[in-house]
């Protein structure tokens, strides 16, 4: 169980869900303005702890150093954004916050309209005490952007295979015989060997031509993949950051114009 003993101590420590789970740091407690007693705490959460997400301290405890929440991650993060770490709750807010976690109303002794943030000080000394380093030297405050980058999927590229059809001419050379008339004397010798006759006669010579014959063969003819290659370009990003200022409240002007101000 949390006790108002405890509020100082909690600033800071690791929270976890009821499955054990890491949720986040506490950064500020509230307590009830009628009993003392915390009874919300807020939590960073977010990329680089960034969000501050309100948790109830009802039905949670301290294990191991860390605060142990009565209520899942899941709820923390989808928790309403209700007023700022550094102002009161209304009654409203704290409505929307219990109805959120399923959870009834506080610890018996009246839910009050506001509910402060605090280190078991009050709402002037919180805004005073908090920023001093225990001398009399205030700390000023800044924010700073802390940007960084997640991967999403933005498409999918696909290969597909298909067919078409187109004209292909080649030239291919062929051949043919054609028939000539050869003549070729006979001499004397050979004139007396083949003794002649007298007759008709008839001689077929057979013609030949080559003609071109198609056929198709399927060969690979080359290799297609998808591949990814990674671009690097620079996209500007921008937001409002808070600066605390610091003034000096010097009615007898003992500093310098200049040096009121930082």
């Amino acid at each position: 169980m949390i006790t108002k003993d405890m509020t100082r101590e909690l600033i800071g420590r690791q929270v976890v869900d009821n499955h054990g789970e890491k949720v986040g740091k506490i950064g500020q407690i509230y307590l009830d303005e009628r009993s003392g007693d915390p009874t919300w705490a807020t939590v960073n959460t977010g990329l680089f702890g960034t969000k501050e997400s309100f948790v109830p301290l009802q039905n949670a405890d301290v294990h191991d150093r860390d605060v142990a929440l009565g209520v899942e991650k899941k709820a923390v993060k989808d928790c309403p954004h209700v007023g700022r770490s550094d102002e009161r709750l209304t009654g409203s807010e704290e409505d929307e916050l219990y109805r959120h976690y399923g959870i009834g109303h506080g610890n018996g002794n009246g839910r009050t309209d506001a509910r402060h943030a605090t280190g078991e000080r009050t709402d002037r000394d919180r805004t005073d005490r908090a920023d001093r380093t225990g001398d009399d030297a205030m700390v000023r405050h800044e924010e700073n952007l802390r940007v960084g980058t997640e991967t999403e999927e933005t498409g999918r590229v696909a290969l597909r295979k298909y067919v078409v059809t187109e004209d292909q001419t080649v030239t291919v050379p062929v051949s043919h015989e054609e028939v000539r008339l050869e003549r070729e004397p006979i001499d004397g010798t050979e004139a007396t060997a083949r003794p002649g006759a007298m007759g008709e006669a008839e001689h077929e010579v057979t013609l030949h031509r080559e003609r071109p014959v198609v056929d198709k063969t399927t060969e690979a003819v080359e290799k297609v993949r998808l591949g990814t290659r990674t671009v690097t370009e620079d996209e500007k990003v921008s937001d409002t950051v808070r600066k605390e200022r610091i003034e000096v409240d010097d009615p007898q002007h003992a500093l310098p114009r200049d040096e009121r101000r930082s």
